[in-house]
């Protein structure tokens, strides 16, 4: 009776250091999804900063390169994926979208000397400057946290609780731009 008395209370404390263990690491987990969430959100904050910008940038090219017509279209079609995205997917495939076409109205801006002396335009063009920035580093901090969740889901025990309690692998990683590895070609 003594014994299994002292086998009934060492499984009790077995369980109860177990459970104790799957709800710290299952903490662990949920404070890691939800520093990816916050991120996330950081993020999408820089991103719609940059998106309420943009119509002013735009109105001020156009009142210089009115017959600009298809940069405009592309930028605000871009506009509208970013500001539509529902996930951390789509929404990254329209700031890519939304970089390009930045790109071609910053080149249709260099055709026209007079816009770029324009003061207006200038504090435009370094509000964006300053909002480019702020998406690199919240991008950056944001795939660190992603990583971070990643790996913690794939850790012994963790990994044990992970798929218990449903945590899966997050991919919304913001990757490099088609093209971005390739070295610009200077012309003169």
């Amino acid at each position: 009776m003594k014994a299994l008395l002292i086998t009934a209370a060492a499984l009790v404390v077995v369980a109860l250091a177990a459970g104790s263990k799957y709800y710290s690491v299952k903490n662990d987990l949920i404070t890691a999804r939800e520093a990816v969430n916050a991120q996330w959100s950081d993020v999408d904050v820089a991103l719609q900063r940059r998106a309420d910008l943009i119509p002013n940038l735009v109105n001020t090219v156009k009142g210089f390169a009115a017959h600009e017509t298809e940069v405009y279209k592309s930028i605000a079609d871009a506009r509208a994926a970013l500001i539509n995205g529902k996930t951390p997917q789509d929404k990254i495939a329209a700031n890519d979208q939304l970089s390009g076409a930045i790109s071609r109205l910053l080149v249709v801006a260099e055709n026209y000397p007079q816009l770029k002396s324009n003061e207006n335009f200038l504090q435009l063009q370094d509000e964006l400057a300053g909002t480019e920035n702020r998406i690199a580093v919240e991008r950056r901090k944001y795939n660190e946290v992603l990583e971070h969740y990643n790996v913690e889901i794939q850790k012994f025990p963790a990994n044990i609780v992970a798929g218990i309690a449903g945590f899966t692998r997050n991919d919304a990683y913001f990757k490099t731009e088609p093209g971005a590895r390739e070295a610009p070609k200077v012309q003169f």
